[in-house]
């Protein structure tokens, strides 16, 4: 969800016109957004531990001696079809690591990239509560 679509359920729930029903209706489709997000971040958790698990299962191969190493890893992405298909996507891959790995050094070096505003935080508010939910 956007910022701006919390601002509108904001100001939708704090209009003194919106019905009892019209709040049920929200809260029904706020828990139906919830269960959808917990099921996607639990997918995507059980995801994320399988590469982890690829990962290191062949750091181990590696250490032992093993004759290919990164058959975990391989497997693992020929199993989601994420290997690299062609040179052009090997570079790409490459490239996009490199410019991952400089930004990570950035944003670990504690230098904040957009300065913050003279005149302090800018506070967002909703623009008030004629803005509508959609359905």
């Amino acid at each position: 969800m956007t910022r701006s679509e919390f601002d509108d359920i904001r100001a939708f729930l704090a209009d003194k016109g919106t019905s009892a029903g019209d709040l049920l209706r929200v809260a029904m489709t706020l828990i139906d957004d919830l269960e959808h997000v917990h099921t996607r971040e639990a997918i995507q958790r059980s995801r994320y531990l399988q590469l982890l698990t690829a990962a290191r299962a062949s750091a181990a191969a590696e250490l032992a001696g093993e004759p290919d190493p990164l058959s975990f890893v391989r497997d693992e992405l020929a199993r989601r079809g994420e290997l690299p298909q062609d040179d052009e996507e090997v570079r790409r891959i490459l490239a996009d690591a490199r410019t991952a790995a400089a930004l990570l050094a950035h944003m670990e070096s504690g230098v904040d990239p957009v300065p913050p505003s003279p005149r302090g935080p800018r506070l967002r508010r909703c623009a008030g509560t004629r803005r509508t939910l959609r359905h």
